[in-house]
Parts: C-alpha cells; sequence; structure tokens
C-alpha cells in the first residue's frame, strides 16, 4: 500500500521532532500503521532556517512558505498543525477540514478557544482530528481518557500540567527561593519563555484541563468558563508554612463533578504531602484521574519537549492512519462522547467551589486577636482543622504574629465573606493570603 502523505505546519520545536522521530522509527511505524507514514511538504515561515535543520540537501525540495499550498495539495491526506495561535492556525485546520483532510495537532489553545468549531467542521466532513500531543506531552492522557476509561463515570481530573511552574515551584521549596529568583533560574535553563505569563498566569494549564474536562465529561469544551490563577504572587513563606503542616504548594488544574454542575479552575493548591501528585518534581507533569469504577489511576512523563511530544504527535499519525478508510460513524467520537450526546452541564462560577482552605495573615501579638477571628470563622459556618501560629521573633517587628489556619471543606463565597470581616478587624495588619486545598482522596 502506498504511504500516506503527510503536510507539516511549522518546523519548530515539535515540527521538527516530529520528523526526527518518523524518518528514526520508521520502520518500525509502518509495521504498526498498515502502510507507510512520509512527510511530503513543510511549511515554515522561514525555509532558509527550515532547511539549515535538514541534514539531507534531497529534503530541501519538501519546504515551502506557502502554508496554503501544503493545505490545499490534493496528494496529502493528513496535515499536522504545529505553528500554534489561535488565528492562522484556526484558518488553516478549517480550511484542511473542508478540503477532506484529517488533522494532527498539538495546540492546545486553538482547541480550547475554538475546539467546538472545529469538531463540529471535522465531523459534518467526516474526517479526524487528533490531539494527544496537545495535553501533557507524550503522556497518553487523552487516549486514557478518551478510549481507556470510557467504562467509567469520570468524578474528577488533578494534574500538573505545566511544567515550567512545577520547576518553578520546586525551586522554591527546595532551594528557599523566591518566585523572581526561581523564575530567572527557569528562564536561563530554558524552561521558561522570555514572556512567561501564560505558563506562570495558569493559562497554559487551563487551556489543557479545558479538554479534558471536555472528554471527561462529555461537554462542550469552554475555557471562557474555567477560573484561572497562577503562581507569580505566590510567596515562598507560604510554601514553607505548608511543608510545616505537612503540604505542599502546586499549580493544579481541577475538573471535579459536582452536585451543582462542573468545577473547572486552575490555582496554586496545598495538596498532602504523601500524596503521589505532591511529589511530581522538576518540569514533570502528572495526571490523577478517578473514575467511579476503576478508582484513580495516575500517569507521569515528560509533558514538552521536542521528542517527548513528538511521541504524541506520531501516535496520532498512526492512528489516522489506521482508521484513514474506515466508516466516520465507527470511529472514537473527538470527545469521546457521541456529538449529538454532549450535556449541558453548567461549569460552576469558582464562589460556588467547595474545598478546604489554607488562610495567613499578620496580626497584632496581643491578646485576645485569635478569639476574634475563630468567632467570624464560627459564625460564618467555617470549621478549623489545624492552626499555626509564629511566635514575634520569627516575623519582623517583633510585636506582630503570622497566623496561618487551616479549614475544613466549605463554600469559597463563605470564605470569602469571612476574609472581609477577618481583614476589618484593627488587630488584623495584613491581607488574608488565601489558598485553596485538596486531599485527593
Amino acid at each position: 500500500m502506498e504511504p500516506i502523505k503527510v503536510g507539516l505546519l511549522g518546523f519548530g520545536t515539535v515540527g521538527s521532532g516530529t520528523f526526527t522521530v518518523l524518518r528514526r522509527n520508521q520502520e518500525e511505524i509502518k509495521r504498526r500503521a498498515g502502510r507507510g507514514i512520509e512527510v511530503a511538504r513543510i511549511a515554515v515561515r522561514n525555509p532558509a532556517k527550515a532547511r539549515a535543520a535538514l541534514d539531507d540537501d534531497a529534503l530541501f525540495s519538501l519546504v515551502t512558505d506557502n502554508f496554503d499550498a501544503v493545505v490545499d495539495d490534493p496528494s496529502i491526506g493528513i496535515v499536522a498543525e504545529m505553528i500554534g495561535g489561535t488565528t492562522i492556525a484556526r484558518d488553516l485546520v478549517l480550511r484542511a477540514i473542508a478540503n477532506g483532510k484529517h488533522v494532527v495537532t498539538a495546540n492546545k489553545a486553538l482547541l480550547a478557544v475554538h475546539g467546538t468549531e472545529i469538531f463540529e467542521a471535522a465531523h459534518a466532513k467526516g474526517v479526524m482530528v487528533a490531539f494527544e500531543a496537545a495535553v501533557a506531552g507524550g503522556i497518553p492522557i487523552i487516549k486514557a481518557l478518551r478510549e481507556g476509561l470510557t467504562a467509567n463515570r469520570i468524578q474528577y481530573i488533578a494534574g500538573i500540567i505545566n511544567g515550567t511552574t512545577n520547576y518553578i515551584l520546586s525551586e522554591m521549596r527546595e532551594r528557599g527561593l523566591d518566585f523572581a529568583t526561581a523564575l530567572k533560574g527557569a528562564q536561563e535553563l530554558g524552561y521558561a519563555e522570555a514572556d512567561p505569563t501564560f505558563d506562570i498566569e495558569g493559562v497554559d494549564a487551563a487551556h489543557k484541563l479545558t479538554i479534558m474536562s471536555a472528554i471527561a465529561f462529555g461537554v462542550p469544551v469552554q475555557f471562557e468558563r474555567a477560573y484561572i490563577e497562577g503562581i507569580s504572587k505566590l510567596a515562598a513563606i507560604d510554601i514553607k508554612y505548608a511543608e510545616d503542616l505537612g503540604y505542599r504548594i502546586k499549580l493544579l488544574g481541577i475538573a471535579r463533578r459536582a452536585e451543582r454542575g462542573i468545577e473547572l479552575r486552575v490555582h496554586p493548591t496545598l495538596i498532602p504531602a504523601k500524596r503521589l501528585l505532591a511529589n511530581v518534581e522538576g518540569a514533570m507533569n502528572a495526571v490523577v484521574v478517578h473514575g467511579d469504577a476503576v478508582g484513580s489511576t495516575l500517569y507521569y512523563g515528560k509533558g514538552a519537549g521536542a521528542e517527548p511530544t513528538a511521541s504524541a504527535v506520531v501516535a496520532d499519525l498512526v492512528d489516522v492512519t489506521r482508521l484513514h478508510t474506515a466508516d466516520p460513524e465507527h470511529r472514537v467520537p473527538h470527545l469521546a462522547f457521541q456529538p449529538d450526546s454532549l450535556s449541558n452541564t453548567p461549569i460552576l462560577s469558582i464562589d460556588e467551589v467547595t474545598s478546604g482552605y489554607y488562610l495567613r495573615l499578620r496580626v497584632a501579638d496581643v491578646t485576645g486577636v485569635l478569639a476574634g477571628i475563630t468567632r467570624i470563622l464560627a459564625d460564618s459556618g467555617i470549621s478549623i482543622d489545624a492552626l499555626l501560629q509564629k511566635e514575634s521573633e520569627e516575623v519582623d517587628g517583633g510585636d506582630e504574629t503570622d497566623i496561618v489556619i487551616i479549614t475544613h471543606e466549605t463554600l469559597e463565597k463563605n470564605v470569602n465573606a469571612a476574609i472581609r470581616e477577618i481583614e476589618a478587624l484593627s488587630t488584623v495588619v495584613s491581607k488574608v493570603t488565601k489558598l485553596r486545598m485538596e486531599a485527593l482522596n
């Protein structure tokens, strides 16, 4: 059988990694796919740069700066989009679908923002959109959610799905660094971009979580409904206090089935130190999925990098090649559930989320201050699980002290109301730092 031809859009880290893996493992891939997979065209903005990365002069002819020519080429059966962004990428993907081509993409932002439109177009045209590489790099979490856990009613997903922030938090905890210093180190090592905003403010993680939540719960992708809070304002002292109390702080993406809807949130989170997820360090990714039948399962590995991500891209190319001639109605649906069976279950606002809370505040070191704070919490129906009070000599100034309170699970809006009352007390000399907690039982 003739090889299926692939057009690569983009030849950066992931595009070049995909090309390398396809060439190196071509015989193994052919044995798995049932036919060869051959890169026929490579579209890039800077052809000279792409050609310089190729080690064979005979391959230079594959490179073009005409993206339209690739998506319009009738000989190409699969378009692999790896240029990123949500504008040009969207137009090219929709054009490829309109031309009857299957699409493989590593673009989480594109799917989180325009996924509903893209999946509907692909379904109408009878083509596939594969996107394993869009979430957690080389970890096959999409296949696990979409196929391996089909028998389960998924209860929750909790994931460390951004390696940059996990590296920064690991450095802050292990070396006692402040955020700015840890970020600078991450940038020097290439773990963080020159402009790290999408990573450190949680946007990248929210893109990935949005995609996973749609597959887990059978709802449309709804990135605009996600609650997003990054780590840029996280203080080193909170990491230390959390450790003293038996917790570690991770930037988690959490999607949970709740009584009134679905929680969809990304934020720094205290996790008990004994949990496996709390011990994922450096730039690694990990995702816990809890299903009613299987219980908790953990998926761990490299969430970025040329070849780990290329591993996922090539796996998608193999899947599409195997199913190229299959009846579209009998393929695995893009979001695991049949398109006409997606649910309109609401995404809850952060005020409606139930969680445990870590509260830190600085107070005047006087008699009765703690009684006033605990009274406000009790009146708000908030139960205290643990309390840590630092002696005045451990805090600058000598006549002030830090109080850290761990609460039992309660509604976010109730905590926010109590915080407003606490901050109004004359004995409280700082804003209250609030972090959410997850037991992951």
